[in-house]
């Protein structure tokens, strides 16, 4: 079955990890393509692994700039002639206790976690609407939204705010029927889970804590087409009556303790 036969999605963040997990499951799903990234030579390698060049179009760029989101909706709109599905995947991460980091990176986080799927939000809802698409937002947030770590503190309130803002889209946009989501992935094997050379997956203390106590029931990491495929189903008609909800995707750590 092709779930987004004919259809057209963006999906920021789209270079490595969760976005580009999507991107290739989404054009095998029929859809045609705008991904988002800083890094043109990320894109360029999803593109190959897509294979299908002609249905994905790239816009090299950082979702702190209001001129990305436009170029990346004008594309959508010109070269495929409709947008779909938008997929607000891009953020980082640095872990460093709230005491000590300034407010710049505190800005700097925001900026890109909760302001980058702002204005990717409107520019997408605006279109849509003009078009009278019913169409679907995912916004990638993860358990740190609800869940607290430390060193996580701009981190997680900047998911946290993304949580709220897509319920908060769901009753503005529903009587346009545009319909908004959240996946919020676990521990998940992409590269944010390097820092500083070394993948925290494979230390020592994951393996003890997360796998052989099983602090996550599953006992390992998720890998990226697994949270791929949460993404699609809320981007699909398969999910035609879920709307404002946070699916968690995390092998059942928030459960556990």
């Amino acid at each position: 079955m092709s779930l987004l036969k004919d259809q057209v999605a963006i999906i920021t963040g789209a270079g490595t990890g969760i976005g580009a997990a999507t991107a290739v499951r989404f054009a095998r799903e029929g859809a045609s393509l705008v991904l988002v990234g800083r890094r043109r030579e990320k894109l360029d390698e999803v593109v190959a692994r897509i294979g299908q060049s002609a249905r994905v179009s790239v816009v090299p760029g950082d979702v702190r700039e209001q001129k990305v989101s436009e170029e990346a909706v004008r594309t959508a709109d010109e070269r495929f002639g409709r947008l779909d599905v938008l997929v607000n995947n891009a953020a980082f991460m640095r872990a460093v206790s709230f005491i000590e980091v300034d407010f710049d990176a505190w800005r700097q986080m925001l900026d890109v976690i909760l302001f980058g799927c702002v204005r990717f939000s409107r520019e997408a809802a605006r279109l849509m609407i003009a078009k009278g698409i019913a169409g679907r937002i995912v916004n990638v947030t993860s358990i740190h939204g609800t869940q607290a770590e430390a060193g996580a503190s701009s981190y997680g309130a900047a998911k946290a705010a993304v949580n709220q803002f897509t319920r908060c889209m769901t009753v503005e946009l529903a009587p346009h029927n545009i319909r908004t989501n959240a996946v919020a992935p676990g521990f998940v094997d992409t590269p944010m889970s390097w820092a500083d050379g070394v993948c925290e997956l494979e230390t020592e203390f994951f393996i003890e804590q997360y796998v052989r106590r099983r602090r996550i029931p599953m006992a390992r990491a998720g890998r990226p087409e697994e949270v791929a495929a949460a993404i699609l189903f809320l981007a699909s008609e398969e999910s035609s009556y879920v709307n404002g909800h946070v699916l968690t995707v995390d092998g059942g750590l928030t459960c556990a303790f």
